[in-house]
């Protein structure tokens, strides 16, 4: 069964750099606190490394 990523903002992006800021965009985070599940792919993967220090990653399972 393929996993999915529950993605959750943990910290601010007041004062970021903007290709930070707009890969938490790209995730669809806008707020912190905000959470989203995307499926586990590379390209999600590399996206969250370049922000590791923002967010939260947990692993689900689909269904």
């Amino acid at each position: 069964m393929p996993k999915k990523l529950r993605i959750t903002l943990a910290r601010s992006l007041a004062g970021r750099p903007p290709d930070q800021r707009a890969t938490a965009r790209a995730l669809g985070l806008s707020k912190r606190g905000k959470t989203v599940i995307h499926k586990d792919h590379p390209s999600i993967r590399g996206m969250i490394r370049k922000i590791t220090h923002l967010v939260t990653v947990e692993e689900i399972e689909e269904g």
